[in-house]
């Protein structure tokens, strides 16, 4: 049977190099060419690859970002194949470490030199990927307890009383930056307060705070301990931290903190949901979005179990409805709904 491969490059002329280069092999087929790792997984939906021949850096998401994506959620052998990823060089190291089987380097020379210089190099790395036994990498067992190494569980008390003041928590992942961008661009001024997580790594989501900001009427940045949730603004948790709800008073802040990684992500979107329902119960409407695994799912219900109200957005509007459908499952959603119900849906959170 052919190893089944797909090719994810923002490169039309690389792809098509490469779909010529693996033609005339028997034992390969490729079934399938993307140019970003979100349009990736929308063919991964129908036929699911043996291999995926990886690019670094891409439009919406970049390869190292998908890689640890997959393999945290159905690992699969990854051949990353990059002009960044030069013998010694940190990206290289990322890659391996991320779970890659192997890496090769991109030349930039022309069509004809790459079929003849790479050729061989590419078709025995795919051949021995297909080969390879792939595990996600050492994450912590995702045990409920993860959480609580950062959180501790809700209990009734004087936090899930009712009061004035109203706040929105989102939870996203794979397809979320996307989705985040549609729905906050639609927002007025007037919007609530809004916490969001969305899985991003460390740096990158300063920029995507920024990006968003300059799209939107409300003000979108990046969270800094100890910010105040506003009407008008939305905080997005730092890559690398996690990010949760604490109370002052009738107020609501934001903590910025270290802490393990929970449900395989920092920050975690179970994190910030528990912590809201900790700290604001009935005060919070949150939302769980596209995203891969199920960081998220536990916390919605605890959410709703503390008086929250609790939505999923929809299967037909997802990237990937891998989060939205393990929250369904655990019995915490009170309401699913389209990506372009969910502005309606925040702006009635009065």
């Amino acid at each position: 049977m052919a190893i089944k491969v797909m090719i994810v490059d923002d490169s039309a002329v690389m792809r098509e190099v490469m779909q010529q280069l693996l033609a005339p092999h028997k034992d390969i087929e490729v079934v399938g060419a993307a140019m970003d790792p979100l349009l990736a997984l929308q063919k991964m939906k129908t036929v699911w690859p043996d291999v995926i021949l990886l690019d670094v850096e891409m439009p919406r998401m970049d390869g190292i970002t998908f890689l640890r994506q997959i393999m945290a959620t159905r690992p699969t052998p990854v051949v990353i194949c990059s002009t960044l990823t030069e013998k010694g060089a940190d990206i290289t190291l990322q890659a391996l470490s991320a779970g890659a089987v192997e890496v090769i380097t991109k030349p930039t020379m022309g069509l004809r030199d790459f079929l003849q210089g790479s050729a061989q190099e590419m078709l025995a790395a795919i051949r021995t990927a297909a080969k390879a036994r792939v595990r996600g990498a050492a994450v912590p067992t995702l045990e409920k307890t993860s959480v609580d190494a950062v959180v501790s569980a809700p209990s009734a008390g004087l936090h899930n009383q009712r009061t004035s003041e109203r706040i929105v928590v989102l939870g996203t992942s794979t397809g979320g930056t996307q989705a985040l961008e549609q729905v906050l661009s639609q927002l007025p001024r007037s919007a609530p307060a809004i916490a969001i997580v969305q899985h991003m790594p460390e740096k990158f989501t300063r920029s995507f705070a920024e990006r968003l900001d300059s799209l939107c009427a409300i003000e979108v940045r990046e969270a800094q301990n100890g910010d105040r949730l506003l009407p008008g603004l939305a905080l997005i948790a730092p890559g690398g931290k996690h990010m949760l709800v604490k109370r002052s008073g009738g107020q609501y802040q934001v903590e910025v903190k270290d802490g393990p990684l929970v449900s395989r992500h920092r920050p975690s979107v179970d994190v910030l949901f528990r912590s809201a329902a900790v700290q604001a119960g009935r005060n919070v409407l949150a939302v769980i979005m596209t995203g891969m695994g199920d960081d998220g799912a536990r916390g919605l219900k605890e959410l709703h179990e503390a008086g929250a109200r609790t939505y999923a957005q929809d299967e037909a509007s997802c990237v990937v409805f891998g989060m939205p459908k393990e929250a369904i499952k655990l019995g915490g959603v009170d309401q699913v709904v389209a990506l372009d119900d969910i502005p309606n849906v925040l702006m009635s959170w009065r």
